[in-house]
């Protein structure tokens, strides 16, 4: 049986670019001869639609397309995913199911049993699971059809109190095919693979994995779709980041007809489980991950041109990097807006960074509009000593500015602020917090400079002085990060400790940080939820992102 993967980036909502994108795969693969095409997890509508899938008329798009889809279903077999409605007036309107499309008609219908109700998953406010299970027999294969977190309940700890796959054996399958929507982070390739292979070790079966590929706002799937032979060998894997279509032969032996590949990216148990922050794991993965966060976020809401400011610091200078490369230089505006604290070197490595990207820049003063405010607001200021009042005062008249230029001429902001300064609160609301996205809100500073470090890993790009200066936000005199934060290299790891692992205080404290100094950092975390809530959305790279993946009470006295 030849057996097509169809790995595309889908647009939510978007019923007819997806239906467009999936009939041009279908209509390739029948001239190659396949007998079943398989697309991944809510391919129809895009994942995730969330309250989308509360109105009625975004289910009968899903039902309009799966009829414009099966026409070309004659001679293949086409596994898409959509909607379905429960029929049973008990339990939640829909399930998240996969349909079996082949000779002009809806064949069968697989609903997920498995629903993640976790991190930046919600299926279970919108879908029923599954009450039974049948494979489908398919041109004389059965085929055991699940819908992507059926295939992770399984190990010592299952999640789920049911196993799909227990369930669907009993029927005597020959192949599982599994069509997911399984989202990037820097330590799931190598833990979707294990998981992966663990069910073809388990039930001695060859498996065909279809993910999907895209950014949707803050969630970048990374594709990287996945055939295992019934020994575990790796046969095919597609590439990571973009979209393709290939095509494997399965024997009836469930050999496959296919190289046994090297398994790439293998992680060693102690990275796997991530104990500990490294800044540097899958440092190119990440900068993949970003290019296509920006990218999709621009084009599938039709803007074109972004803005960013460019203070001459390490943050600015990779946002304004990764943008160039994503949405091409001449659509990325950089505007430096030097004062009287901004140091000399700042606006030169910042100009230089801009002729190295061949970027458009421009230089704006905010001295004159800084002393305007002063002088209005020092009858009221009533003689009281300088403090971050003033210094927020000009990331605001920043955060203006950029914001002024960006309605004028239609751009979009992207924002610079990174995890560390996020988590701790060092940054100013509807100052050098503003933006329409964040680009780097998920990355750990010590992240921030392995990125720096990779994008001049082949020709100095960004100048070596932002890389190696001491961070600051040049907001008083001498002023530097580590006036007010511990040092990155500390302030990091008890960070990872306590956003990515849920560690409470006395178990960061057990692994040697000093104890007053994790008093103070947590505290800080928790102190600044307000200022998160109110933050852009930020391009999830990370296990635990801040976001709709992190979800704590602003106000609270735990920690506090």
């Amino acid at each position: 049986m030849k057996i097509f993967l169809a790995q595309q980036n889908y647009h939510i909502g978007n019923f007819e670019s997806n239906t467009q994108q999936i009939i041009a795969a279908i209509q390739e693969a029948k001239k190659q001869g396949g007998d079943l095409i398989v697309f991944s997890e809510l391919s129809i509508c895009g994942y995730a639609p969330k309250d989308f899938l509360e109105f009625d008329d975004f289910i009968q798009k899903c039902y309009s397309a799966i009829d414009e889809i099966k026409v070309y279903a004659d001679t293949i077999g086409v596994l898409v995913g959509a909607p379905d409605k429960n029929p049973i007036n008990q339990g939640k309107d829909l399930f998240n199911a996969a349909y079996l499309l082949y000779n002009k008609e809806i064949k069968a219908v697989v609903h997920k049993t498995c629903l993640p109700n976790y991190d930046v998953f919600d299926e279970y406010r919108y879908f029923e699971p599954a009450y039974s299970w049948q494979v489908i027999e398919f041109k004389g294969k059965k085929l055991a059809v699940t819908v992507c977190e059926d295939i992770w309940n399984l190990g010592d700890n299952p999640l789920y109190r049911i196993c799909p796959m227990d369930e669907l054996m009993k029927q005597q399958p020959d192949v599982m095919i599994n069509l997911s929507a399984s989202p990037f982070d820097y330590t799931h390739d190598e833990d979707r693979k294990a998981t992966i292979k663990a069910n073809v070790t388990k039930y001695k079966l060859p498996l065909f994995y279809c993910n999907g590929v895209g950014s949707q706002t803050e969630v970048v799937f990374d594709g990287g779709s996945l055939v295992f032979d019934k020994f575990a060998n790796l046969c095919g894997q597609l590439p990571m980041f973009e979209s393709s279509l290939q095509s494997f032969i399965l024997n009836t032996d469930g050999t496959i007809d296919a190289p046994i590949l090297e398994e790439s990216n293998k992680l060693s148990s102690e990275e796997l489980n991530a104990a500990t922050l490294n800044a540097n794991l899958h440092i190119e993965m990440i900068y993949k991950a970003l290019l296509l966060g920006i990218k999709d976020y621009f084009t599938k809401m039709g803007f074109t041109k972004a803005i960013v400011g460019s203070s001459g610091g390490i943050d600015s200078a990779v946002t304004l990097a990764l943008a160039c490369e994503a949405l091409g230089a001449e659509n990325v505006r950089a505007i430096l807006m030097p004062s009287d604290y901004s140091t000399p070197h700042s606006v030169s490595d910042a100009e230089q960074l801009s002729k190295n990207l061949k970027n458009p820049y421009d230089i704006i003063s905010i001295k004159n509009i800084y002393e305007s405010f002063l002088n209005e607001l020092k009858p009221t200021f009533n003689n009281l000593p300088f403090s971050v009042a003033e210094e927020n005062i000009q990331s605001r008249t920043r955060g203006n500015l950029l914001m002024a230029i960006a309605n004028k001429f239609g751009y979009i902001l992207l924002n610079t602020s990174n995890k560390s300064e996020l988590a701790t609160g060092y940054g100013t609301l509807y100052g050098d917090m503003a933006g329409g996205l964040g680009v780097l809100g998920d990355c750990y500073k010590l992240q921030v400079y392995a990125l720096a470090k990779y994008i001049n890993r082949t020709t100095e790009i960004i100048p070596n002085n932002i890389i190696t200066k001491a961070p600051s936000a040049e907001l008083r005199p001498a002023q530097k990060d580590s006036d007010s934060l511990p040092d990155y290299s500390i302030l990091d790891k008890i960070l990872y400790q306590y956003i990515e692992r849920r560690q409470g205080p006395n178990e960061i404290k057990a692994q040697g940080f000093e104890a007053t100094l994790v008093d103070k950092v947590l505290k800080m975390v928790n102190m600044n939820e307000y200022k998160r809530n109110q933050f852009c959305p930020i391009i999830r790279i990370s296990p635990k992102a801040f976001g709709v993946g992190r979800r704590l009470p602003i106000v609270a006295k735990y920690l506090s």
